[in-house]
């Protein structure tokens, strides 16, 4: 591998060498059907599940013709046919990956359990914490297995933690837990498969600690100056590969002709597969393609019915809704959620406080009454937990709805979101079926912690997807559309429209199409381009001043944007003011204004102007947080405006 590294033909290497036992043992002891979430090092997991050698050498070199198509390397890739989801970079997000597959697999009531890997490093990660919690709490079917080999890259274990044995952690988890000989393979084995037993008949988890080393650096070029070379000496002579050899011998299995004969075949077989890799043809780059495949396609089932498709984008076909019933903004979003839980067996509720209590804002009260605890589920302070199960209940065929009790608080799962949600269709294809609640916004008073408006974090995101409804009728359309739509989505929902607007909103199940604008109103002097509560400031401000004729576009979805709806408002009026709560500096206002400079500006009679809120954290009081918005500056900024 060394060889193939310094010759350019395979990217960096994490070698296994001197740990093998622990990933072939723990593979051949899982049921093939059953998820693995392996780390960098563990090759045995992949030839243990008897994925093709050459496609795991096109793999490694970058090939379209390996499992993702060059665009993971290593074994940052996953598949579902061998029901192995590898890892990103993060040492602990998978572990939360394998409590949402066993959590399917309970749900299911599949005699199936989890396993997922991590390293003693790992153990210091929050993300251990979480998971491992999580599992406990919910009593889930899974298997964690910490390679303790005695280095995080060059961190030695005594600065890594305090406690004498990592399986110790169990007790605090309230679970069982095992150290054992990683080196020895047949040990491994039967552990494995004993602990596999116990998992789905208790419907427990279980923390298993394998002791290893390894005899390479933490990657194959890296070196190993930091380590002792007495280390080297005393687990030379712990090799598994050796040890399990001498062992087959001593008990008359095979013989030293027949693991020559065996050597030389397998020898034989690599280097047949790498030169069917070799000759792969170079990869050959397709924009087009790349761009196609960061989102899944629409081609999943609607659920029991399909909803029916509603166009609320323009302004005379709004009338059409006048004779439905007023609801209020917080009950739209209710009745969407709770249509999706009837059309959608499959969709699982997740948020702190969501059961009996009914959620923070009581959205999701009396649901546990209905579709039960399995379904609406309580969830531990464990946000990045809970965004991992929600992949793993994805790759089970699970939908799911998570709810982050106030936008603010997905800083703590951010990593699942941007990392592993997002991009995870576009490394292998697997769908992200799964949207995330956010009360988000300010002008109730709740101060720089409950009131951020952080949609633009995730706009720079490749594979996402935001919505962000502003009146009952998308409020409700816009949900079951993201519901239904296979990729993830960021469902913003302002806290201060909740009780403050109602709207005619049908009662039967329909959505509303994501990435498509609506005209609020149509006028041929300025345009306002916003979104959220920035379409209420913009119709306040126009309702006041009815002698300027108003342009007013809700862009409903800010990822995909609608630039087609924002060219035709630009074109109608040559002067465009966006408007939005965030703050200015870095927010989606900026993106849609050097949009339509690079792709519109001969339609323009004047300078983009742009408002926002001030570049500051959210204040608490209320005279500074109505002088933190935007909408104190509105007057000013279309004055601004039309004086050109």
């Amino acid at each position: 591998m060394l060889l193939l590294l310094r010759q350019g033909r395979i990217s960096k290497w994490f070698s296994g060498i001197g740990q093998e036992a622990i990933a072939t043992g723990a593979t051949m002891a899982m049921d093939p059907q059953e998820w693995i979430m392996p780390l960098h090092r563990n090759l045995g997991v992949f030839t243990g599940r008897k994925m093709p050698l050459h496609k795991l050498f096109m793999q490694w070199q970058g090939s379209k013709e390996g499992y993702s198509k060059g665009r993971e390397r290593s074994f940052h890739f996953g598949s579902r046919e061998y029901h192995i989801c590898g890892m990103i970079s993060h040492l602990g997000p998978q572990l939360a990956v394998a409590d949402g597959t066993a959590l399917a697999h309970k749900l299911k009531k599949e005699q199936k359990i989890s396993l997922a890997f991590t390293g003693e490093g790992g153990t210091s990660e929050g993300d251990f914490h979480e998971a491992l919690n999580v599992a406990a709490v919910w009593d889930l079917p899974v298997i964690f297995l910490i390679e303790n080999n005695g280095y995080g890259l060059s961190t030695p274990v005594d600065e890594q933690y305090r406690c004498k044995d990592l399986v110790d952690k169990a007790i605090g988890y309230g679970m069982g837990g095992v150290k054992i000989d990683g080196n020895n393979v047949l040990e491994v084995y039967d552990t494995i498969r004993g602990v596999r037993e116990f998992c789905i008949r208790e419907q427990k988890p279980y923390l298993v600690e394998c002791i290893t080393f390894r005899m390479r650096g933490h990657e194959e070029a890296s070196g190993t100056k930091y380590v002792p070379k007495e280390l080297f000496e005393k687990w030379e002579e712990k090799d598994p590969i050796k040890n399990y050899e001498r062992w087959l011998l001593e008990q008359n299995v095979l013989s030293t002709i027949e693991i020559e004969a065996t050597r030389t075949e397998f020898k034989n077989h690599i280097e047949e597969e790498l030169q069917i890799a070799f000759a792969a043809e170079p990869l050959e780059p397709d924009s087009e393609e790349e761009i196609n495949d960061v989102y899944a396609r629409q081609t999943v089932d609607t659920g029991k019915q399909p909803p029916r498709e509603i166009d609320h984008s323009s302004i005379s076909y709004s009338s059409e809704f006048t004779e439905h019933p007023e609801k209020r903004f917080i009950d739209a979003i209710r009745e969407g959620l709770y249509q999706s839980m009837i059309n959608h067996e499959n969709l699982i509720l997740m948020g702190q406080d969501i059961g009996e209590y009914g959620g923070a804002f009581k959205i999701t009260e009396g649901f546990i009454n209905k579709f039960g605890k399995e379904r609406v589920r309580n969830t531990p302070l464990c946000e990045s937990a809970i965004l991992g199960s929600a992949l793993g209940l994805s790759l089970e065929g699970f939908k799911s709805v998570v709810e982050m009790q106030f936008a603010d608080f997905v800083a703590v799962g951010f990593n699942q979101i941007v990392n592993n949600l997002a991009k995870i269709h576009y490394r292998w294809e697997q769908r992200a079926d799964v949207v995330i609640r956010m009360p988000t916004g300010a002008g109730v008073g709740a101060g720089p912690f409950h009131s951020q408006s952080n949609e633009a974090w995730f706009f720079h995101i490749p594979g996402l997807k935001i919505v962000y409804p502003s009146t009952t009728l998308d409020a409700k359309g816009l949900l079951i559309a993201a519901i239904n739509d296979p990729n993830p989505v960021m469902y913003f929902e302002h806290k201060a429209l909740y009780r403050s607007i109602s709207g005619p909103t049908p009662e039967e199940y329909y959505e509303v199409e994501i990435g498509k604008a609506r005209w609020v109103e149509e006028g041929d002097e300025i345009s306002i381009i916003t979104y959220g509560a920035g379409v209420h400031w913009a119709l306040e401000y126009a309702n006041g001043h009815r002698n300027i004729s108003v342009d007013i576009l809700d862009l409903r979805t800010l990822m995909p944007l609608d630039y087609h709806s924002i060219r035709d408002s630009v074109e109608r009026t040559g002067k465009v003011l966006v408007l939005h709560e965030d703050t200015m500096t870095g927010g989606i206002g900026a993106e849609i204004a050097a949009w339509i400079v690079a792709n519109c500006f001969e339609m323009l009679d004047a300078p983009v102007i742009r408002c926002a809120s001030l570049d500051t954290p959210i204040p608490f009081n209320t005279e500074l947080e109505q002088n933190f918005l935007a909408k104190s500056r509105l007057d000013q900024s279309v004055g601004e405006l039309l004086k050109y």
